[in-house]
């Protein structure tokens, strides 16, 4: 089992528009082989940057996601909403 997460911080005069974008996008995700459970959060005192904690199967589920035309489709619509590209960070459990 992994966890992935996602950091995006969004333009100022968009925040409205990345709302649905990343509701879309996280629904999508609901919907993928090996997806277990998702939660996004906001920076206390910065309500643009934003992270998604995912949880996965395996790596490869979560790899089977990231490189499929579903959320490429999606991330078209997210990308321009945003100061600059996501940072995706792969976590697994220490022993």
């Amino acid at each position: 089992m992994i966890y992935v997460l996602i950091e995006r911080e969004i333009a100022a005069e968009m925040q409205g528009s990345y709302e649905e974008a990343a509701r879309k996008i996280l629904s999508c995700a609901y919907r993928t082989v090996g997806f277990i459970e998702g939660q996004t959060y906001i920076e206390k005192g910065n309500p643009l940057r934003r992270f998604t904690l995912s949880k996965w199967q395996s790596e490869l589920h979560w790899q089977h996601w990231y490189t499929s035309q579903e959320r490429r489709a999606q991330m078209n619509l997210l990308n321009p909403l945003m100061v600059r590209e996501e940072r995706i960070t792969v976590l697994e459990i220490a022993a």
